[in-house]
């Protein structure tokens, strides 16, 4: 074999021993077609919701002078922190916060435990009627919303002196309850009933399994359980309102609107209390953002 030959064998041993990208079905980067359809469509809902932020953070950082100048877009200058101050003294900030922190933990705990009991039992009793049929009950409840119940809600905690955060508390991990058990009831179709007569055999029971086996794999479906609940909890409006009868003990959506009269010409004040309100949801749901998705699709699969 002659050396001119030598390189161009190599060159076609290597080319054999390295499968194509046609075969493997490899693609150059880059050369994927984009759709433009879609990405559209996501940058108008981006849009959406970047716009409106920017305009909130604008406008608290804004003076009265420039809130009022009829340009909501426009880049405030210089940036004063007043609105943030007196947002902070005229709704009482740190007392409602401790309230809103208060009926928030106190709904996300019970709703844990308790949708975590009764899916337990539901998901393992399946074949019996009242396990069943209670499961359906509480499907049938999600389609029952608070307003057409209120009345009734409010004359009851009233008489049995609920009338305060620890009654909304109640309220609310009720009105959890049933979306909260049809996501845990999913979850625990998909573990394995193995794990639990292994640890029946070794003695342990019920209430031992619960609590050391199922309890920690309800991890990721607890989180979506939790952060769920807490964005009801923290943003709800509606049932604090209607429910505590002491205007010092009203969560923060509630003082903001008790304020919004005293906010009508200072929309940076305003638009300050509202970002004060809502960075505690956005920093709790950017750290278990990527636990909700992580239990919804977990429990959407059995085996």
């Amino acid at each position: 074999m002659t050396a001119v030959n030598q390189p161009a064998l190599a060159f076609e041993q290597a080319e054999l021993s390295v499968p194509s990208r046609r075969r493997t079905g490899i693609r150059r980067v880059g050369t994927e077609r984009v759709n433009w359809s879609a990405t559209t469509v996501l940058i108008l809902c981006a849009v959406t919701v970047l716009l409106p932020l920017y305009v909130s953070i604008t406008m608290a950082v804004k003076t009265g002078a420039q809130v009022v100048d009829g340009n909501a877009f426009s880049f405030p200058t210089p940036i004063s922190f007043d609105g943030f101050v007196r947002a902070w003294t005229l709704t009482k900030f740190p007392v409602g916060l401790a309230i809103s922190f208060l009926v928030t933990a106190g709904t996300v705990a019970a709703t844990i435990v308790l949708a975590a009991f009764a899916s337990y039992a539901i998901a393992r009793n399946w074949d019996r009627k009242l396990f069943r049929y209670s499961f359906f009950y509480l499907l049938a409840a999600m389609f029952i919303p608070f307003p057409v119940v209120a009345l009734p809600q409010i004359q009851l905690t009233g008489r049995l002196g609920l009338d305060n955060p620890f009654g909304v508390i109640i309220l609310a991990t009720m009105f959890q309850l049933s979306f909260s058990v049809l996501l845990f009831t999913a979850f625990l179709r998909s573990i394995p009933l193995e794990l639990e007569e292994s640890a029946r055999i070794d003695g342990a029971t019920t209430w031992q399994t619960f609590w050391r086996l199922i309890f920690p794999l309800l991890a990721p479906m607890s989180a979506t359980v939790g952060i769920f609940a807490f964005l009801y909890a923290w943003n709800d409006f509606m049932m604090p309102s209607l429910i505590i009868s002491d205007p010092a003990l009203q969560t923060l959506p509630v003082r903001q609107n008790l304020f919004q009269t005293q906010f009508s010409n200072n929309y940076n004040v305003a638009f300050a209390s509202y970002l004060m309100a809502m960075a505690p949801a956005i920093v709790a749901y950017l750290f278990t953002q990527r636990w909700v998705m992580a239990g919804v699709t977990q429990g959407a699969v059995k085996g």
